[in-house]
Order: structure tokens, then sequence, then C-alpha cells
């Protein structure tokens, strides 16, 4: 996790810092075979040099991005757990629940569906 001390120090809101350096732990522990990188000051997550999952904090929310694949093979998922979105990213509101489930099931889709995958991002 020191590859994400720096971005974590720079967050204001210690509430937040906390929650997101939760979060980021437990992809790190649940998924320890991923590669953790800051890329464009974005805390991310690789497998064999191509993108998994990153994350990035606003004010009133932390964002999750696993690609417009990730998103819309998960849009019900999404929905129901009550996040709101894009094609690229869907946004947890900081005192909305975390569902790890949902997020396991994202990140493990992209490690499969990229497993032969050779470039960074989707084309």
């Amino acid at each position: 996790m020191e590859v994400f001390a720096e971005y974590l120090a720079g967050i204001d809101n210690p509430d937040h810092r906390y929650r997101m350096d939760e979060v980021l732990k437990w992809v790190a522990n649940e998924f320890p075979n991923l590669e953790q990188v800051i890329k464009w000051n974005t805390p991310m997550f690789s497998n064999h040099g191509t993108f998994i999952i990153g994350f990035s904090t606003a004010k009133h929310h932390m964002s999750i991005s696993p690609e417009p694949a990730g998103i819309s093979s998960f849009a019900d998922d999404i929905t129901q757990a009550g996040y709101s979105g894009t094609k690229g990213l869907f946004r947890i509101k900081w005192n909305e629940p975390i569902n790890y489930e949902l997020l396991k099931k994202i990140i493990e889709f992209n490690i499969q569906d990229k497993a032969e995958y050779k470039h960074f991002w989707r084309k």
C-alpha cells in the first residue's frame, strides 16, 4: 500500500481519507496478485500491465472506474446498490455503505475478461 501513501495523504478530509484507504486495502487484500499503481494521479489496480479498476475522490463521493465494459456488465447491480454513474464509472457517496460483493464481482469480471489482453485500456 506504500504506492498509495502520497495519494491518501493528499486527501484533506480525514473521514474521506480513511474510507478510501479502507477500500484500497480491501482490494489489495482480496486480490493480492493485482499490481498497485498510480497513473494520472489516480490509484489503480492492474493485472499483467492491463487496467482492472481505478478509484478517485470528489467532494461528495468516491468514484470507481472499471471501464465501460465493467459498468455495462453490472449496470443493474450498480443501480440496485443505489449508486449513480456514467458509462465509465460509478459513484459511492461518502455516507453510503460500500457493496463489497458487487465490487468483487466487477473486479473478477475485469480480471477474467482481460486475461489475454495486451493493452492497458480496452480498445
